[in-house]
């Protein structure tokens, strides 16, 4: 929901002239008790008491209603909604529908206004209702899941919250943390950062962004994240400090890189918390993917609040996000695909282009000469890789599935991600099944994008923004972002997401005797159950609780309190 000065919301019942009207019927208003002298002064003096008590009663009562209307119009900034989706398909009428898009048009696009935050949640904009003349193929594609009642509830337990007393004015021992990568990638550590620092019972540091190697961005930490939101989101969970304090000196010995996968919060007490308690100070480095994904409930829960509530973009970033979000909403619903086409994904990924053998050679030349890029041993076939599911979706493989999930040719479809290696020849695939495809340098306008030309981390935050207030988000590789999306969606109103079963698609992909009619039966069925609905996180083993927020951060009874 948009929020701003000359906005309402929509989704009242009563407008303002409602809330004035119940002042006019307001005994306040009645000649009886009017400050005015009456031509007839013992008419004045004349007024039975009973009367004068009960319309002083009627306007008392008159007068609560009217508060109690007004808080439900304008509640207070640091109250806490029992839920904070957005309202959910089954709730979003036509009638609201088109209350929201005539308050977009009467609003100035150009303005800087902040989507609505409920404690740091960005709330997208609604979906849209499915009015026209839709056929049922393109009704089920932009039909939203059903929620099943889940909503978010961080409800901590008694103990945790007892030790925050104590741990929140740590003053002793303090955590700093080198987070590497991109921008999805350093939230994650981030996050785990946030976890560590309540484990060890030391305070925070705030985190140190190690420069990307692909990008060279050097952005810090406040370039991104609202560090004072992130501060006072968290201060009963863990204290959080802008720098080392004087009195702390950082120790000679060399920064702990060196942590095994999926170590447990008792692996961390005893590996650093006698070293924490006689230097004052740790340092870790390269955090990802280090704690385990099965941590104890509270644990868990923090996560979600670092990740979903705390980690908040600064408002520069945020509101150009909002403003492009808006421009992509108000001509209709829209789909958010995470395209990895980038030439620094397939040298990961150690797979083909799809483009011909000149970009591919140019590939393998990278992997060759520039091995910093690699982030694993490429020791099998080309081949062996894409059946495996290790290979991002090309563009004609994107457009093939889209269009057997029954995705509409006139879609508007927002691309997040870099520039595709090979360019617009990469893109052509799909932008022939899909001519309305729009980046955020087509939907920017002059000079929106100039401060963040050589900010990547900046750049992938606008998409995220976008990518949240879409109807169906789609990555065509997993990865950081993918995993992140995918929880927040779910966080915020279960909005619909589609996990392409890439390992299942290959051989279908591959055959060329299969019809149009045949695929198309066979990507249905494949992704029937992966498109949005609540997953427990415990359904599989080491699940990352910020993807699969059900059931430790997301209950069907409770609140969502912090």
């Amino acid at each position: 929901m948009a929020r701003g000065k000359n906005l309402k919301n929509p989704f009242l019942t009563l407008s303002p002239s409602a809330i004035f009207q119940l002042f006019s019927l307001s005994p306040i208003n009645s000649p009886l008790l009017s400050s005015k002298k009456s031509p007839r002064k013992h008419h004045s003096l004349c007024t039975p008491p009973a009367i004068s008590f009960l319309f002083l009663s009627l306007m008392v009562s008159f007068t609560s209603s009217a508060v109690v209307v007004l808080r439900l119009m304008f509640p207070p900034q640091d109250s806490v909604p029992c839920s904070l989706t957005s309202p959910s398909p089954s709730s979003w009428n036509r009638a609201a529908s088109s209350s929201y898009f005539q308050l977009l048009l009467d609003s100035d696009s150009d303005s800087k206004e902040e989507l609505k935050m409920e404690n740091g949640v960005m709330v997208p904009l609604p979906v849209h209702a499915m009015v026209g003349n839709l056929s049922e193929e393109e009704r089920e594609f932009w039909k939203q899941p059903d929620g099943e009642g889940f909503r978010p509830c961080l409800d901590f337990s008694i103990e945790y919250r007892k030790k925050s007393v104590k741990i929140s004015k740590e003053k002793r021992r303090f955590l700093m943390v080198v987070a590497s990568g991109g921008l999805n990638q350093q939230r994650n550590q981030i996050v785990d950062a946030v976890v560590i620092a309540r484990i060890l019972e030391a305070a925070l540091v705030v985190p140190v962004l190690q420069v990307n190697l692909i990008w060279e961005d050097e952005s810090e930490f406040p370039d991104i994240f609202d560090v004072e939101h992130f501060k006072r989101t968290l201060q009963s969970d863990v204290r959080i400090v802008s720098s080392l304090p004087s009195t702390h000196l950082i120790p000679r010995q060399s920064i702990h890189n060196q942590i095994p996968h999926h170590v447990s919060p008792l692996w961390i007490r005893s590996r650093f918390f006698k070293q924490l308690n006689e230097e004052g100070v740790l340092i870790l480095k390269g955090l990802d993917s280090k704690l385990s994904k099965n941590l104890p409930a509270d644990l868990q829960k923090l996560r979600c609040k670092v990740a979903f509530h705390a980690l908040r973009f600064v408002a520069p970033i945020q509101e150009l996000g909002n403003q492009l979000a808006r421009r992509m909403w108000i001509e209709g619903p829209y789909i958010a695909i995470h395209l990895r086409l980038e030439k620094d994904v397939w040298v990961r990924t150690g797979c083909l282009t799809g483009l011909g053998p000149e970009y591919d050679e140019i590939i393998t030349r990278t992997q060759e000469t520039e091995p910093k890029y690699l982030t694993g041993r490429l020791n099998i076939s080309h081949s062996r890789r894409r059946l495996s599911g290790l290979c991002p979706l090309n563009a004609f493989e994107m457009a093939r599935l889209l269009k057997a999930l029954g995705a509409p040719s006139s879609a508007r479809m927002y691309l997040a991600g870099g520039k595709p290696f090979g360019g617009s020849k990469a893109l052509q695939p799909l932008a022939a099944k899909f001519p309305n495809l729009v980046t955020k340098e087509m939907l920017a306008r002059e000079d929106e994008l100039s401060p963040y030309t050589k900010k990547s981390s900046a750049l992938a935050a606008i998409d995220y923004i976008v990518s949240l207030s879409s109807e169906v988000f789609i990555p065509s590789h997993g990865g950081n972002m993918a995993r992140t999306m995918k929880g927040h969606r779910s966080f915020i109103g279960h909005r619909k997401y589609i996990t392409p079963d890439k390992r299942a698609m290959v051989p279908f992909l591959e055959d060329s005797t299969l019809s149009d009619t045949e695929f198309k039966s066979l990507m249905t069925k494949m992704h029937r159950k992966s498109q949005g609905q609540p997953e427990p996180r415990n359904k599989k083993r080491d699940r990352d609780v910020i993807a699969y927020p059900v059931p430790e951060c997301m209950c069907k009874h409770g609140s969502s309190i912090f």
